[in-house]
């Protein structure tokens, strides 16, 4: 449905995620994807979804004099907010064994903004998720780490992977926003935009 309305313009997504390649590719909906370094830092002051929404802008900065008429940009950018801190992707191991030990046993909130940008005009959509842990042994912490190596992933985990199997009680949201898209959004926006 999308595709059809969306046959003259195109999608540029400025993501190298997997998982949200793949979210466009079930969607149906054509796209190029042209990732472009940004360094990712946000003012102190800011929470929760200001953060998300600032960076998924920020990262649409890159592109936007260049843009042509036809064409859409969609940056996005994902955070896990627990205990009022903004948790990114882990550099090491032990960052990811220390990520999930603060979140075992808790609820915490996964915030996604995604931006869209064209010639002419921006708009910034966010959702939040919260998500519930049970209490997770060391055991099951390292197991995942060393197994799963989720160096990619805002929160030190992935939702659809073994942690999430076993892990994860409760859920009050959007699953596909904690994957890392919230996909009722970006087709609601999609087809405003068409």
């Amino acid at each position: 449905m999308l595709k059809e309305l969306l046959k003259n313009k195109e999608i540029i997504l400025a993501s190298g995620s997997p998982r949200r390649h793949q979210f466009f590719k079930d969607l149906d909906i054509p796209f190029k994807a042209d990732v472009r370094p940004v360094k990712e830092v946000h003012p102190d002051y800011l929470q929760k979804e200001e953060i998300t929404d600032f960076l998924a802008q920020l990262k649409a900065e890159a592109f936007q004099k260049e843009l042509k008429k036809d064409q859409i940009l969609i940056t996005s950018d994902t955070i896990v907010y627990n205990e009022g801190n903004a948790m990114g992707k882990p550099a090491t191991a032990s960052e990811a064994k220390e990520m999930l030990r603060s979140l075992s046993g808790k609820t915490h909130s996964v915030f996604t903004s995604v931006c869209f940008t064209t010639h002419n005009h921006q708009s910034t959509v966010n959702c939040e998720t919260k998500v519930s842990f049970k209490e997770l042994t060391s055991g099951e912490i390292d197991y995942y780490v060393e197994n799963f190596k989720p160096f990619d992933k805002a929160g030190g985990y992935a939702i659809q992977e073994w942690i999430g199997l076993i892990g994860i009680t409760n859920l009050e949201g959007s699953y596909f926003n904690v994957v890392g898209l919230p996909t009722h959004l970006v087709y609601k926006e999609l087809i405003d935009l068409a």
